[in-house]
């Protein structure tokens, strides 16, 4: 049986990654991805391990005819046991358009909390309150990927009864203590074994408020306290002007790198005694903090989206936009490196990972929701005109 994703574009972020880790860790259902947009970073790691590919090639931000015209095509040739779609934009492009060509086994993914007037793109705001009108009549269940995010959203509007959530699942084979891997980039960013190393790996992005953590590290800095810093993901490069002009202007240049993008997160939270969250708003379920405990390094957070859920009481949880209690928690937490419970709280930090959050319990998850009506999905009466 085939599964049919239908996801806005497989950039990199972490419903990408949630969606490249489901395709091609389950083996009991044939995995198809339909991108609205282009291939991006996951389309050919995807198809690499086997998987289908289907660009769309929509240009950011709207929808065209030959676009909507292949999606209802593709559904209609492959006939897929499922449709699982992921974020507002593709939940309401590929479910009505689904629905259109007969497919009632529908399964929307929502992987976003709040959604801030101002902040939040006002296209996106829209469409989400489009899809909680048509929630009670397009999808037949609705994932959740955070019980943050099932409030929030049953408060918009969406049908509470049709919600599920399933957590993030993670290979503990990829994620898991290695500190050669970790001393392998610290050599490499010319850091020494002993010195404190903290990170954030995020995208360069409002919602993420790296400016938060910034402000936090200089406090810490007029403190005495220089822990370096690495910052990793898109944007996060030396050509963005902006980002550069903070961190001079708060006198941190010897201690922020900018990392960009990397293929190697597994080594980089190895290379990290702490990893720091700064996000203001906007997160469901973070893989990166997961991600980090699995890996054995505790986590300060800002209570966004499920985080406090995540960390529990392996590491701290901060109110969002307060860089003095941002400093004061990663200041706690480097100071416990040198003690006897310091090893005790790394291992917490796996084992909560482990016990909550594997790969196995996720793609358990989705096949129960993915059982629906029948073996095709498709309406009897679609099925009986093909067969005319």
């Amino acid at each position: 049986m085939t599964v049919l994703h239908i996801i806005t574009g497989l950039h990199d972020g972490g419903a990408e990654a949630v969606l490249f880790r489901l395709c091609t860790q389950d083996q009991a259902y044939q995995h198809h991805v339909a991108s609205l947009r282009d291939a991006g970073k996951y389309g050919p790691l995807l198809e690499a391990q086997g998987v289908r590919v289907t660009c769309l090639s929509m240009p950011r931000g709207r929808v065209t005819v030959s676009g909507l015209w292949r999606l209802w095509c593709l559904i209609r040739k492959e006939r897929p046991a499922v449709i699982q779609t992921w974020m507002y934009h593709a939940d309401l492009v590929g479910g009505v358009i689904a629905r259109l060509a007969g497919h009632r086994n529908i399964v929307w993914g929502i992987r976003h909390t709040t959604l801030v007037p101002g902040q939040s793109p006002r296209t996106t705001i829209w469409v989400a309150k489009v899809c909680a009108r048509l929630s009670r009549i397009v999808p037949r269940r609705i994932v959740c990927c955070a019980e943050k995010a099932r409030e929030v959203h049953a408060k918009l509007g969406y049908d509470r009864d049709r919600m599920q959530v399933i957590p993030n699942g993670y290979d503990l084979s990829v994620f898991q203590p290695n500190p050669s891997a970790g001393q392998q980039v610290r050599h490499a960013l010319s850091l020494d074994k002993a010195e404190d190393v903290i990170g954030f790996v995020a995208r360069y992005d409002p919602q993420k408020d790296h400016d938060n953590l910034l402000r936090a590290l200089a406090i810490l800095n007029g403190q005495g306290i220089c822990p370096q810093c690495l910052l990793v993901g898109t944007g996060l490069v030396a050509r963005n002007t902006i980002l550069v002009e903070r961190i001079s202007e708060l006198g941190l240049q010897d201690l922020v790198h900018l990392i960009g993008c990397r293929n190697d997160v597994p080594a980089l939270m190895n290379a990290l005694d702490l990893h720091v969250m700064s996000s203001a708003f906007g997160e469901a379920f973070p893989n990166v903090l997961a991600e980090a405990m699995a890996c054995g390094t505790p986590c300060v957070s800002t209570d966004v989206g499920d985080a406090a859920e995540i960390v529990g009481p392996t590491g701290r949880i901060v109110p969002p936009r307060n860089p003095e209690a941002l400093a004061k928690a990663i200041r706690t937490m480097l100071a416990e490196k040198v003690g006897p419970d310091w090893t005790v709280r790394r291992e917490d930090a796996r084992r909560r990972v482990s016990e909550r959050y594997s790969l196995s319990q996720m793609v358990d998850s989705y096949h129960e929701v993915w059982v629906g009506h029948g073996q095709h999905g498709m309406d009897r009466k679609s099925n009986d005109e093909d067969v005319k």
